[in-house]
């Protein structure tokens, strides 16, 4: 008989994959059954043959001993084959099992990454106005100078504080206020330029850092577009408003060469500036 054993698949261990043993052994049980079931078949023909044609009686029994033999055979063959069909549903539903829990363990993961993401995300910026808060805001600003110091750039960092703001939340409730950050937030955002970062970093202060300041002149204009773009009028939940605010300013590197320092001169500018007509400031340059 032809040898036509099905070639097995190995896994990557080097091992025969469970399910290609099972259809191997499957293929090698259906071949003996129907190896037995031709024999049978010839027994069956010699039998049928020595009846014919009136063999002796002893010669009739042989045949019929020999019938018996095959069919034993048959039947243990077919035996074999429920138990191997048996092992190949087990396999096939372990596989599909295991397909499920890879299904369902990439969905977690998927999920978990997703769930890691937002987490950080939530971490990183402001939950009213989903602005950069201020730890992101130093960590760009901390880019921002290393960037400044290699290229020569200018860097102008802005604090922006609302001016009577308490004011607000007690005439309207917080949640006309709220509204009122989340406006000045927009704004804010409509208005940077790509590289550019707005954030909010408390209450009623937002942080401005400006990339590549031309100079000096430069960044008290952008200061003055930052009040008169707050102020334009604006109308919440039926009422009519008209936000003010100062903002001071620092400059990189005449003001401060590290995070801390630039932002410590710019809240110091800010407070300056709450008591100048113009609204921003800028602060001397240390000695």
């Amino acid at each position: 008989m032809p040898n036509h054993r099905r070639k097995t698949r190995v896994d990557e261990t080097g091992r025969t994959a469970p399910l290609a043993r099972v259809l191997d052994q499957s293929e090698q049980v259906q071949y003996k059954v129907e190896a037995a079931a031709t024999d049978l078949s010839g027994v069956n023909a010699v039998l049928k043959k020595e009846v014919v044609k009136g063999s002796p009686l002893l010669e009739v029994v042989n045949a019929l001993d020999q019938s018996v033999v095959v069919e034993a055979r048959v039947q243990e063959a077919a035996d074999e084959l429920v138990a191997v069909n048996d092992a190949l549903a087990a396999e096939i539903d372990d596989r599909i099992a295991v397909e499920h829990e890879l299904i369902e363990s990439k969905a977690a993961l998927s999920v978990s990454r997703v769930e890691a993401s937002r987490a950080r995300h939530d971490s990183l910026h402001d939950p009213l106005t989903g602005l950069p808060n201020l730890t992101l805001f130093k960590d760009r600003l901390k880019h921002a100078i290393a960037q400044a110091r290699r290229k020569g750039w200018l860097l102008a960092v802005m604090f922006v504080d609302l001016d009577e703001f308490k004011g607000v939340n007690d005439a309207h409730g917080h949640d006309v206020g709220d509204a009122v950050i989340r406006l000045v937030a927009e704004r804010l955002s409509e208005f940077v330029r790509d590289g550019d970062t707005v954030a909010r970093r408390s209450g009623d202060e937002f942080l401005f850092l400006m990339l590549e300041a031309k100079d000096i002149d430069n960044a008290r204009t952008m200061a003055q577009r930052i009040i008169a773009l707050i102020a334009a009028p604006c109308t919440i939940q039926g009422i009519a408003l008209s936000i003010q605010a100062s903002v001071g300013l620092a400059l990189y590197p005449a003001h401060g060469k590290t995070v801390s320092e630039l932002l410590k001169q710019a809240d110091l500018a800010m407070y300056a500036a709450k008591r100048q007509p113009s609204g921003a400031v800028l602060p001397n340059a240390p000695d």
